[in-house]
């Protein structure tokens, strides 16, 4: 576990994918009100822009393919998953970060992204990476509501909160960051099992803060990552499967105890987001995808650059629709888009 210490001292990584798993087209339902985003990079369009944090993506080449090639934060060379889930929900185009001064009333009323890259469900990512603890991130939720309240009154608020779809991605950086530090003094089963205690301990917390359908994205394939095939596969790059081996751990007791925690919560539709097996499945597969690249990033070498290390003096590759991953993190826009298009048939089923 030395090299993913070096890599969380040299890189202090962050970020979450997300996934697919059915294909098809949907009719995705009238009724939801608003989006909101809760967790690290893959759903941050831009707040950490507005804290005092290493990490961000409000320069080029991060939104060369956003609407005017606008870098605004958003960890990805244009739209993030995010943004295709607001759009696939039928609510809006993008979802804005909350922290943006730009906000208008509009904004507010059909959903914002609290996502800070960085953050995690354990405590101590969030301290290693100056990212907006997720629990923080509640706090700028009952903020939000409160604003909410002074625009159309608190009976309206209670409704778009009840009617919208919460989006929760936040354990890939515990998997990079604290677990390689914490396994100094717990395995990985005690850590996995701690860590699965804490998104449900999270999920109680949104619930009684009104929200009722919530989407909990499972840990992507971890050692796949670009940075960490770089880091921890060797001269061939391959996949760190002990990295994978402890995300499947963590999303196996995840998935079994979400069911558990929903029969508790009256009214609630809590929905398990399979991050896994569909990314392995299009990183094993990539032609499939119409993908040529799906080890590196295109940015840079597309070995180690993410955030900071992906800046304006990074070359990006011919044709970034080809490479499934836009830096040695995070997934490209077409990337997000397949995702987003292939989960989102099944994610109405578990919600509606």
């Amino acid at each position: 576990m030395t090299l993913s210490v070096v890599n969380v001292i040299l890189f202090c990584l962050y970020a979450s994918v997300c996934l697919c798993s059915s294909q098809g087209t949907i009719n995705p339902p009238e009724n939801v009100s608003a989006v909101l985003a809760f967790g690290d990079s893959f759903l941050d369009p831009g707040n950490n822009d507005y804290v005092t944090t290493p990490f961000k993506a409000n320069f080029l080449p991060y939104g060369k393919d956003f609407m005017g090639g606008k870098p605004t934060g958003r960890f990805s060379n244009g739209r993030n998953i995010a943004d295709f889930f607001a759009e696939g929900l039928r609510v809006k185009e993008y979802l804005p970060a909350y922290l943006d001064p730009s906000l208008q009333d509009n904004d507010l009323l059909t959903g914002v992204s609290f996502a800070s890259g960085g953050s995690g469900y354990d405590p101590l990512t969030s301290t290693v990476s100056a990212a907006i603890p997720i629990l923080d991130q509640l706090n700028l939720f009952k903020q939000y509501t409160g604003n909410l309240t002074r625009i159309v009154g608190e009976e309206a608020v209670m409704n778009i909160v009840k009617n919208s779809v919460s989006l929760v991605c936040s354990s890939t950086n515990d998997l990079v960051i604290s677990l390689p530090a914490r396994s100094l003094l717990i395995d990985v089963p005690t850590y996995d099992r701690m860590l699965v205690n804490l998104t449900l301990s999270f999920i109680q917390e949104l619930y009684k803060l009104g929200a009722r359908k919530i989407v909990v994205f499972s840990a992507p394939p971890t050692g796949c990552l670009p940075i960490e095939r770089t880091i921890n596969g060797g001269i061939l790059r391959t996949c760190d499967q002990k990295q994978n081996e402890a995300a499947q751990l963590y999303n196996n007791m995840l998935k079994e105890q979400l069911p558990v925690l929903a029969s508790s919560l009256p009214q609630s539709r809590i929905a398990f987001l399979d991050f896994y097996n569909p990314l392995i499945n299009i990183i094993n597969n990539p032609q499939q995808y119409g993908f040529q690249l799906v080890n590196r990033g295109c940015c840079g070498t597309g070995l180690v650059e993410v955030s900071f290390l992906c800046n304006r003096l990074s070359p990006t590759c011919p044709d970034d629709s080809k490479y499934f991953f836009w830096d040695s993190f995070h997934l490209s826009e077409i990337g997000c888009n397949i995702f987003v298009n292939q989960s989102l048939p099944s994610l109405v089923d578990s919600l509606f």
